[in-house]
């Protein structure tokens, strides 16, 4: 009887599943073409699968114990199941190997059971509690099918009941894993989620790679979609990201807009995404909603706008505005799905093609154009703070090691401190360095992040023709944002520069003996990672070995390093100015206080803003790192100082 059931079973299932891929193949071809080497992304996608993608699932070991039992098993035992009881290869030795694939699923399943017993709020509910009884029920059921095979039991295992019950729980098994894989459900990520490794839109992401800088729009085509107004407008590996997504809730729980209530939730914009390719509305989904609008109140459909001015959509804009752009959720994802480039893409279209950036959007937006900056002041006035430092022009040198990036911190009070801090250690440190002074025009980042493509392209081709007429080793900046978009984002457009964020440049001046610090005899000290630097850039150890070098030791909050909490100054947050039931700022002050600190360390000026805006009394003293050096200078003892010889960058390799 089972010898009968049991191919009818597998292939039943085989056929529904190819039917089903097919079917999802089609939606993700809805979206927009995107070139890639499918050959070589099938290729690599068993490393991907099994490397890089458990580099962060293993983040959390049980968790990632549990997935390598619960999917190994699957895959080895849905293989076996096929060879042994599909083409009927009786084989002892292939269905003892079956035999152990099940029982590592079982106990996977279990620890899967376990878990959503009392599931953590940001994981999905509803189909997803389903899932540990069918990947019991499948892994028990080939169990007890193969023990046959095996020669533990009898051929004939006794009554048709027995074998209809045991092909039923089999077949419950197989309906979940084999037709839910593509026809949709929880298991769904799987079968995506292979494809979206394969042709992921960013694989230089994998074999320890980064991956950080948004994509350029191509502006000299008019045909070229200026962003994203419907599902289909994404390209089709986007959508098939989309469609990996497994609903864990890592990065809903990383999210600071999600966590300060206002209203966005990064799943839950994710599984929007899919509910627009597919067309219907987010009824069905099972997990938190947007802080203050419940579920059942979204819909939309492959070629309907996302974002409506009237009436039902797939998401409000203020969804998208409330992004910090932070990447925090892109960091935690486990499936490696570009959060991000999707919010970007879809603030694109509201940009250009609408005008509705909200708040004090337009107004910046419009000050970058006739002013270079966002602030609206006038750019013969970019160098009014330093004018007795004297500071060398590029336009006088034409040539020189470092050329000092400002920024337009040159404008912000606070930000100037910063800056004559730096400028005073490279002096201390005899570096040959230069500013371009009133020549420099804002980076573009606020411009980019606020989906004005033109005017961040605009502003980046200026820049591009201003550093080409001069000649430097490097650029130095103190503004992780400038750092990050002149390092990964001008290369696209012919800027290719080596660029350092200041920590990096001052631990290698320190490493290379050309500054002496005083011992430290300050307060206690926490230290705030920047998005821009951290998790874009991977930068963590610099500025911590230059407050070691300062003699400080660091206390750090819980939330430090790849999992630092955003300052909320990212991504235009604080000109769109989203309400939400708390301040992200308040928040990060909060993990302040939980070290006992007394005083902040950043390497922001963004951060610094965000941090010193919290109206607190027992709110923690905030210092650039540059300022922190600057104080603990000897400054007779450094390289730099008087009757010392200037060293030169042959001298000391930096």
């Amino acid at each position: 009887m089972l010898d009968t059931l049991l191919p009818i079973l597998l292939f039943s299932a085989l056929a529904l599943a190819a039917i089903g891929a097919v079917k999802r193949v089609r939606l993700w071809r809805q979206g927009r073409p995107s070139p890639v080497p499918l050959l070589k992304g099938l290729a690599a996608m068993p490393r991907r699968y099994l490397v890089d993608l458990h580099h962060v699932v293993a983040r959390d070991k049980a968790m990632s114990n549990t997935h390598v039992a619960t999917a190994g098993g699957f895959v080895l035992a849905a293989a076996l199941a096929i060879i042994v009881h599909g083409f009927g290869l009786e084989s002892a030795i292939l269905a003892w190997v079956l035999l152990a694939a099940t029982v590592c699923m079982f106990v996977g399943s279990l620890f899967v059971a376990r878990r959503r017993r009392n599931p953590p709020a940001r994981l999905s509910k509803g189909p997803w509690m389903r899932l540990p009884k069918s990947l019991i029920a499948f892994s028990l059921g080939v169990f007890l099918v193969t023990l046959p095979t095996a020669g533990v039991l009898p051929e004939d295992l006794g009554s048709w009941i027995l074998a209809l019950v045991l092909a039923g729980v089999v077949a419950w098994g197989l309906g979940e894993l084999f037709f839910g894989m593509t026809w949709g459900g929880p298991m769904k990520h799987a079968f995506a989620g292979a494809l979206h490794l394969a042709f992921h839109r960013r694989p230089e992401r994998f074999n320890e790679g980064r991956s950080t800088g948004l994509k350029a729009l191509n502006l000299d085509n008019p045909d070229a979609p200026l962003g994203v107004e419907t599902p289909k407008d994404f390209t089709w590996n986007q959508l098939l990201g989309f469609d990996a997504c497994v609903q864990c809730g890592r990065c809903e729980a990383a999210c600071p807009a999600f966590a300060a209530g206002q209203r966005l939730n990064p799943k839950k914009l994710i599984q929007d995404m899919v509910v627009g390719m597919a067309g219907g509305s987010d009824a069905k989904y099972a997990g938190s909603p947007y802080p203050g609008i419940p579920v059942g109140e979204h819909a939309g459909e492959p070629h309907g706008p996302i974002v409506a001015r009237q009436g039902t959509a797939l998401v409000d804009a203020e969804t998208l505005w409330s992004c910090t752009t932070c990447r925090a959720c892109v960091e935690e994802c486990p499936m490696m799905i570009e959060h991000v480039d999707a919010i970007v893409d879809m603030r694109r279209f509201l940009t250009l093609e609408h005008g509705n950036t909200p708040n004090k959007g337009a107004e910046v937006l419009d000050n970058l154009i006739a002013t270079d900056n966002p602030g609206g002041f006038d750019p013969g006035s970019r160098m009014h703070w330093a004018a007795d430092l004297n500071l060398p022009l590029m336009a006088d040198k034409r040539e020189a090691e470092v050329l000092l990036w400002l920024g337009d911190g040159v404008f912000d009070m606070r930000n100037q401190r910063t800056l004559r801090a730096l400028v005073k250690v490279l002096r201390a440190a005899d570096v040959d360095f230069a500013v371009l002074g009133n020549e420099e025009r804002d980076s573009g980042d606020v411009a980019r992040r606020l989906g004005d493509e033109a005017t961040f392209q605009s502003l980046a081709k200026r820049n591009i023709a201003t550093l080409a007429q001069y000649r430097f080793e490097r650029i130095v900046t103190c503004d992780p944002h400038s750092f990050h978009i002149l390092k990964n984002e001008y290369g696209e457009l012919g800027g290719n520069y080596e660029v350092f964020h200041h920590s990096t440049y001052l631990n290698r001046l320190i490493e290379a003996g050309r500054l002496s610090f005083k011992a430290w005899k300050g307060t206690s000290v926490t230290y705030h990672d920047p998005c821009y630097l951290g998790r874009y850039n991977g930068e963590y150890e610099a500025p911590r070995e230059v407050l070691k070098a300062l003699g400080i030791e660091v206390k750090e909050m819980a939330r430090s390093g790849y999992r630092s909490r955003c300052c909320g100054g990212g991504g235009g947050a604080p000109i769109t100015d989203i309400p939400g039931k708390q301040r992200i700022p308040d928040m990060r002050m909060n993990d302040v206080r939980e070290t006992g600190a007394e005083l902040v360390a950043v390497g922001c000026p963004q951060c610094t803003a965000m941090l010193e805006g919290v109206v607190a009394e027992d709110r923690a003293e905030i210092k650039d790192i540059a300022e922190l050096v600057a104080d603990a200078l000897v400054e007779d003892a450094a390289p730099g100082g008087a009757g010392k010889t200037r060293r030169n960058a042959e001298e000391v390799a930096l």
